[in-house]
């Protein structure tokens, strides 16, 4: 699975309307995340969805963990269109 610190961020400004996605190198520090992240909240955008790492053994642990609700869990992998 590939791993990315992640933030799905959905209107950063009045001047940039659509959604974008943001994502970072893996050794990227938790306090840049943060930094990036706040920047974005005081600038009046906001973060709409975050996606973070996840070992294998939780991944297999959640998927379990509902009967009524069972979640999908997808490789994140590029999308295309052709």
């Amino acid at each position: 699975m590939k791993s990315l610190p992640t933030l799905f961020l959905g209107c950063l400004s009045l001047s940039l309307a659509s959604p974008i996605v943001v994502t970072y190198p893996k050794d990227t520090p938790p306090s840049v995340l943060e930094d990036a992240m706040e920047s974005v909240i005081s600038a009046g955008g906001r973060i709409t969805h975050r996606f973070p790492d996840a070992p294998e053994s939780a991944v297999q642990q959640i998927s379990v963990q509902s009967a009524k609700y069972n979640p999908t869990i997808e490789e994140d992998l590029p999308v295309s269109i052709q």
